[in-house]
C-alpha cells in the first residue's frame, strides 16, 4: 500500500556552488552563502537569523548573480530554501551564472593539514605526493 503524502518534488536539478552574498527582508540584511543553485530555486546557508516566515518575498543579491527575488519555502538549522519568482529575467541571470561563473564545487566536510614526521621534524608535505587517510 503506497500513500500519498502530497509532496512536491523538485522540477529541476541543483548544483552545488559557493557564492557568498546577501539576503535583503524588509530592512534586514543578512549575509548568506549560496550552497546549491537551480533555474527555479537555491538552498542558502544564513550567517546569521534571518526573521522572515516561510511564504515571505525576499532579495538575494551576489556578485556573479545579480539581483533576484524568491519566496522563502522552508527553514531549518540555519539554512533557507528559496523559489525564484519566474520571470525571464531570473532565468537569464541564472544560465549566465552556469555559462560564464560556475565551477562544481562538492560539499567540504572537514579539512585537516597533513604532517610528516622525520628526521628533519614534522612538515607538510607537497600536495603532489600527499595521500589522505581516512
Amino acid at each position: 500500500m503506497t500513500r500519498n503524502l502530497k509532496i512536491t518534488a523538485r522540477k529541476t536539478d541543483r548544483k552545488h556552488c559557493r557564492v557568498f552574498g546577501h539576503v535583503k527582508y524588509l530592512n534586514s540584511q543578512v549575509d548568506a552563502r549560496i550552497l546549491d543553485l537551480s533555474p527555479t530555486g537555491a538552498a542558502l546557508e544564513m550567517k546569521g537569523p534571518l526573521h522572515a516566515a516561510s511564504g515571505s518575498k525576499v532579495r538575494i543579491e551576489a556578485e556573479n548573480l545579480g539581483l533576484l527575488e524568491g519566496i522563502i519555502r522552508w527553514k531549518h538549522n540555519g539554512r533557507v530554501g528559496i523559489q525564484f519568482d519566474v520571470n525571464s529575467n531570473a532565468r537569464a541571470q541564472i544560465s549566465s551564472y552556469f555559462r560564464f561563473f560556475h565551477k562544481e564545487v562538492r560539499p567540504v566536510l572537514a579539512t585537516r593539514p597533513l604532517t610528516i614526521s622525520g628526521a628533519k621534524g614534522d612538515r607538510t608535505p607537497h600536495l603532489a605526493t600527499s595521500t589522505l587517510k581516512s
